[in-house]
């Protein structure tokens, strides 16, 4: 039965180890498939970067598909991540051991409609494949309208089943995130290893402008799924307008600030400062997004000018950009922060938030200025790691002590850090003080994941107010905030 899960080789892709038919199921792998509900499928195999090779059965469409192999570690939204267009150019592999038992229902898509009357659900989800350990093809749930093997064959997205993907994400944690290879149709493995090499790498790869909006439009309220009224409260009065930046923003960002009382005009990622400006808004916020920050210059040129002229807020790859903008530096991460259950310390109100992430990049915090000793507990040298630098210090050192530690920066003057990921002490939110603006690097939604950041689209609409403690709010209050779950 060694057939049926995923053989794993690291030797040459020439060696015997590695030629097509240990693709191949058993005879009697293919006779108990047979009298199950998924039926035989078709070998295919999954290649790493380093060789490492991944064989199992096809459950998606018919094809090959190349990217960076990240993993997920929700266990639950498979079909948000799914449509998350912060996964363009990757290929994902979920942690949780079944995937697709409730289904699919396209109200739920994260894919942010890029024009009047164009149905999101229909769009080609972003990312380039799928691996998963066992695919469900018998969905229960009275929301499902169809298989999520179903979707993805739909929708043209290769996936591979049978991965024992309990191996892939410990290798993948020890040697990093790396460009990899899906295959149902390619079975030799030095013809993948040409076809792989062949493929560009994500860092360096503008990814943003694959994903964003072609032109500017309103978010209508009136797209807001029906089938989720019996969970959502209807949205507050809109009194802020408010210009979004769209770098591959999620759906489910767009309704949580509409939630807030934000009247919403979307625009592409390369828009203008002055075009944003002539608009007269509130505030801007900028969107969650795919790849390497670094190669959405335009981007990021824009919003060093919008800093200081109006509120600005900026999630995942939007605080990138702001924190690019500041002339901070980024780092790749080890193997990145993709899941709904990443605990992260706030550091002005000292309660913990459990954050919805995805995102391959990070602020190297020291980067953006010297600290102020005077706001930051005195404390005058930034903390350093175990080799004696500051760029991969643990940030955990500033929970500890409970202080928010502020620096100052060149161009925006000072800026605290205002959360820290209690998993490895990296940077999750910053505050500029003498300008209107704060960012986080986590997804201040529940799509998926849990509702305790919900409070930071609150936040973006007192800071718009002028109300200086913005940020000082009582997240156990306002999670619930939004939603009409007693009434179902």
């Amino acid at each position: 039965m060694a057939h049926t899960d995923a053989a794993v080789a690291a030797c040459d892709p020439g060696c015997a180890a590695h030629t097509a038919p240990r693709a191949q199921l058993s005879e009697l792998a293919q006779h108990m498939l047979s009298q199950t509900s998924k039926h035989e499928g078709a070998p295919a195999v999954l290649m790493l970067a380093d060789g490492t090779a991944f064989f199992g059965r096809a459950c998606g469409a018919r094809g090959t598909a190349t990217g960076e192999v990240c993993f997920n570690t929700s266990v639950e939204g498979y079909f948000e991540v799914l449509t998350d267009p912060s996964y363009a150019g990757q290929i994902v592999t979920m942690t949780y051991p079944q995937i697709g038992n409730y289904g699919v229902d396209l109200a739920d898509t994260q894919v942010a409609s890029g024009a009047p009357g164009e149905l999101a659900g229909n769009v080609r989800p972003p990312l380039r494949a799928l691996v998963v350990r066992d695919l469900c093809r018998t969905p229960s749930n009275w929301r499902s309208t169809m298989s999520l093997p179903e979707y993805l064959d739909e929708r043209g997205i290769v996936g591979i089943e049978g991965v024992d993907t309990r191996a892939l994400v410990r290798h993948l944690r020890e040697t990093g995130a790396q460009k990899g290879i899906v295959s149902t149709e390619v079975l030799d493995l030095a013809e993948l290893r040409v076809q792989l090499d062949a493929a560009p790498e994500l860092v360096g790869q503008n990814l943003v402008e694959t994903v964003s909006c072609r032109e500017a439009h309103a978010y209508d309220p009136g797209r807001v799924p029906q089938g989720h009224a019996f969970a959502e409260a209807p949205a507050a009065p809109a009194r802020h307008r408010v210009v979004v930046y769209d770098c591959g923003v999620k759906r489910g960002i767009l309704e949580g600030l509409r939630r807030a009382g934000c009247e919403l005009t979307v625009v592409p990622w390369d828009t203008p400062a002055a075009d944003v400006l002539a608009r007269r808004p509130d505030g801007v916020f900028l969107s969650n997004g795919p790849g390497d920050p670094e190669a959405a210059t335009k981007t990021y040129e824009q919003v060093r000018s919008l800093l200081g002229e109006m509120p600005v807020f900026g999630i995942c790859l939007g605080h990138q950009m702001m924190s690019l903008a500041a002339g901070a530096r980024m780092e790749k991460l080890k193997y990145g922060h993709r899941g709904g259950n990443h605990p992260v310390m706030n550091l002005i109100t000292h309660r913990v938030e459990i954050t919805a992430q995805n995102h391959g990049f990070n602020l190297v915090f020291p980067s953006l200025g010297e600290l102020v000793p005077e706001l930051s507990g005195g404390v005058s040298e930034h903390p350093v790691s175990a080799d004696g630098t500051v760029a991969t210090a643990d940030l955990r050192f500033w929970a500890e002590r409970g202080i928010a530690p502020v620096v100052a920066n060149e161009r925006f003057g000072r800026i605290r850090l205002t959360h820290v990921n209690l998993n490895d002490g990296t940077a999750e939110g910053i505050q500029f003080l003498d300008i209107p603006a704060f960012s986080v690097q986590y997804h201040p939604e529940a799509s998926p994941g849990p509702t305790d950041a919900h409070y930071l689209f609150t936040a973006f609409t007192r800071l718009m107010d002028g109300d200086p403690d913005y940020l000082d709010i009582n997240i156990a209050r306002d999670r619930l905030a939004g939603w009409e779950f007693a009434a179902a």
